[in-house]
């Protein structure tokens, strides 16, 4: 019934194409298992990333604590308008000097970088407290007053009654607003805008 294979030769022939097929699927087993390890170590490291630039844009604030308009008296309009700035708890530090300030009125609407002085494409900061240069909030206390220069930005200034808006973008991509608002009369050389 069952023949007998009497040919010794051809025994052994299908352990090896096994044994040479398992060697084969341990090989791409193998590497597809590194290729799967790199992606995850890849993947791992950009949200990593991601969750910093995340963590900075909503952690990394500018503080407004006050903010003065200079008048011109003979126009009757404020020409400057000045922030005193720190930055808020929890806070990276803040480098000015890689900040925007995107300017926005009825009028007009310019973005500003910063610059030794003011004018209708560049802010200026200058040290209030605890900075050395006025560019770098470093400590919760520093201060550090900031200048926009309105009349080169609108040509006249802004006018009684009248509304600027200040984005104010630091290096990592958080945004601070502040509101202009200018008084409806104005009296005397500043004004608190």
């Amino acid at each position: 019934m069952f023949e007998r294979i009497t040919d010794d030769d051809d025994r052994g022939q299908v352990g090896i194409g096994t044994l040479i097929i398992f060697i084969a699927l341990v090989l791409v087993a193998a590497v597809a298992a590194g290729v799967l390890v790199n992606t995850a170590g890849l993947l791992q490291s950009q949200a990593q990333d991601t969750g910093a630039d995340a963590q900075s844009q909503v952690s990394n604030q500018i503080d407004v604590i006050s903010a003065t308009g200079v008048v011109d008296t003979t126009n009757n309009d404020v020409d400057t308008v000045t922030l005193i700035v720190k930055k808020s708890a929890g806070s990276d530090p803040i480098d000015l000097t890689e900040a925007t300030i995107e300017y926005t009125s009825s009028g007009s609407s310019a973005t500003l970088t910063h610059a030794a002085s003011t004018s209708a494409s560049e802010f200026s900061s200058a040290d209030v407290k605890g900075t050395t240069s006025g560019e770098v909030l470093d400590d919760n206390g520093d201060r550090v007053k900031i200048t926009v220069d309105a009349s080169a930005i609108e040509g006249d200034g802004l006018a009684e009654g009248e509304e600027a808006t200040l984005r104010i973008v630091d290096q990592s991509g958080a945004t601070t607003v502040y509101g202009v608002n200018i008084p409806d009369v104005l009296s005397g050389s500043y004004v608190e805008v």
